[in-house]
């Protein structure tokens, strides 16, 4: 059974730091371009950032570039999300996905293209 689980958010004040982790089990994602999403109170789901299967390409909403860094360590199966300079706009829940096609040469922002879902972790941003 695959699964896709998320941890490491919280209440932070603004301006500060979390750090989010997605760890997968149930297959390798080593090969696989992996993202994240977010969803505000009232908002649809929305892209954050996608890193592709070998590490080396990463790629970021304009809202987060700068300030996001997200990462992957293979060997353990799983993502991070950085995220810095934190503003009250960045409260959501925050999901990490797996695009289920091998060695894919196009980093996705869409959510259909991803095919593997975790449950989600609640960052909220407090003034």
């Amino acid at each position: 059974q695959v699964q896709l689980v998320e941890s490491g958010g919280g209440v932070v004040q603004a301006g500060g730091s979390l750090r989010l982790s997605c760890a997968a089990s149930g297959r390798t994602f080593s090969r696989n371009n992996m993202g994240w999403f977010r969803q505000a109170p009232g908002k649809e789901r929305a892209f954050v950032a996608a890193i592709k299967w070998g590490g080396a390409t990463t790629t970021y909403a304009d809202s987060v570039e700068g300030r996001f860094t997200i990462s992957r360590d293979s060997a353990k199966n799983t993502v991070y999300l950085q995220m810095d300079s934190l503003k009250l706009e960045d409260t959501a829940v925050y999901y990490c996905a797996a695009d289920s096609r091998v060695f894919s040469m196009i980093l996705q922002s869409s959510r259909g293209s991803y095919d593997y879902w975790g449950q989600g972790t609640q960052v909220t941003v407090s003034s």
